[in-house]
C-alpha cells in the first residue's frame, strides 16, 4: 500500500526521524479522506519494523508487506502496537466516541517492557471521537510519555481539541490531493474499476480519496447521469427532479442523498468551465445557490425530497429553464 499526494508530510516526517529528535506525539490534520489514518498507520508500521530488524533501508515510510513486523501488525497480534477507534455496539453499529476505558487500557501496552523492540506505537483514529473523560485520559499520557513510545492523533477538526493535547503534539498538516495522485490511489484501491470509471470519480471527489471510495461504493453514474441531463436540457414538466427526489427520500437512500448534495455543485462547475457568455453566467449563479442547499440541508434537516427537488431546480437553471 503506498500513500499518494503526501510527499511534502512524508518527508517532515523522516527528516524529523534522521534528525534523531522523534516527537513522541503526532497531530495529523486535514480534510476527512486525504491520507492521515494510512499516514499514521504506515508510519508507525516503519518505526516498529525498523527497531525490531531487519531494518527496512530506504526512505519514507513504506515497508514491505513481507516484512515479519508488517505480517504481525496486519495480523493484530503486534504486541506493542495499539490502533484506538469507534467500537461497534450490541447492534453491529459504531458508538459515538471512543470510549475511557479505551484510553485506559492502553495502561496494558507500557505497564511492561516492550516485546519485539524498544519502542511501542500508537494510532487513534481519530481523537475527535474522544469523549471528554478519555481525553483527559490521553492527556495523562502525552504529558509524561513513556520512553521510545509515539503516537499518531488523526484529526479532522483540530481546532476543537483540548488547547492542551494540542500544545504536546507536533503537527503534520495534510492537503486536498491533485488529480494525477487521485488517479494513481484510485488505480490501487480500485482495481476493478475500468479506466473510465476511476476517472470520472476524481473531479466528483474533490480531492479526498477516502470520499471518491464512498462513491464508489454507492454507484452514482446513474445519479450523475439524471443531474447532468437536468443541467444540460432542463426539465420543463418537473418529471425528472421530481423523479429524482422521490429515490432519494426513502431513509434507506440516505448516504444517496448525502452524495448527491455534493455531486450536483461538483458537476455545474465542470460544466461551466466549457461554457461561455450567459450560459456561463447562470451556471455560476447556480453553481452558488447549489453550494449553499448542500450545506444548509444537511444542517437544517430539512426534508430530503424537498431538498433534492429544490437542488433539481437549481440544475434545470442553467439550462435557462
Amino acid at each position: 500500500m503506498r500513500l499518494f499526494g503526501q510527499d511534502k508530510a512524508i518527508a517532515a516526517f523522516t527528516t524529523a526521524r534522521a534528525s534523531g529528535a522523534l516527537h513522541h506525539a503526532w497531530l495529523l490534520t486535514g480534510p476527512r479522506g486525504v491520507g492521515k489514518a494510512l499516514f499514521a498507520d504506515m508510519a508507525s508500521l516503519r518505526v516498529l519494523a525498523d527497531a525490531a530488524g531487519p531494518p527496512v533501508g530506504s526512505d519514507g515510510i513504506d515497508t514491505p508487506e513481507d516484512h515479519p513486523i508488517a505480517r504481525l501488525v496486519a495480523a493484530g497480534s503486534h504486541p506493542d502496537f495499539r490502533r484506538l477507534e469507534r467500537e461497534a455496539n450490541d447492534k453491529g453499529d459504531l458508538k459515538r466516541s471512543i470510549g475511557i476505558k479505551q484510553v485506559r487500557e492502553l495502561g496494558g501496552l507500557f505497564g511492561v517492557a516492550p516485546s519485539m523492540s524498544p519502542w511501542r506505537a500508537v494510532v487513534i483514529d481519530s481523537i475527535d471521537d474522544l469523549e471528554g473523560p478519555a481525553a483527559n485520559a490521553l492527556l495523562k499520557m502525552l504529558e509524561e510519555p513513556p520512553p521510545n513510545s509515539i503516537f499518531f492523533l488523526v484529526s479532522h477538526a483540530p481546532g476543537r481539541l483540548l488547547p492542551t493535547i494540542r500544545s504536546r503534539c507536533r503537527r503534520l498538516d495534510f492537503g486536498l490531493i491533485d488529480a494525477d495522485a487521485m488517479t494513481s490511489a484510485l488505480q490501487q484501491a480500485l482495481p476493478e474499476l475500468s479506466g473510465a470509471e476511476r476517472e470520472r470519480l476524481v473531479p466528483l471527489a474533490g480531492g479526498s480519496v477516502g470520499k471518491a471510495l464512498a462513491y464508489a461504493e454507492l454507484d452514482l453514474a446513474p445519479l450523475e447521469e439524471e443531474a447532468l441531463s437536468i443541467l444540460r436540457t432542463g426539465d420543463r414538466d418537473n418529471s425528472r427532479r421530481s423523479k429524482l427526489a422521490s429515490s432519494l427520500a426513502l431513509k434507506a437512500a440516505a448516504p444517496r442523498y448525502a452524495a448527491f448534495l455534493e455531486l450536483a455543485p461538483a458537476l455545474i462547475a465542470r460544466e461551466a468551465r466549457a461554457m461561455e457568455g450567459p450560459a456561463r453566467q447562470r451556471a455560476l449563479d447556480a453553481y452558488a445557490k447549489a453550494r449553499e442547499t448542500a450545506v444548509l440541508g444537511p444542517r437544517l434537516s430539512l426534508d430530503p425530497a424537498a431538498t433534492t427537488f429544490q437542488m433539481g431546480s437549481i440544475l434545470a437553471s442553467v439550462a435557462g429553464d
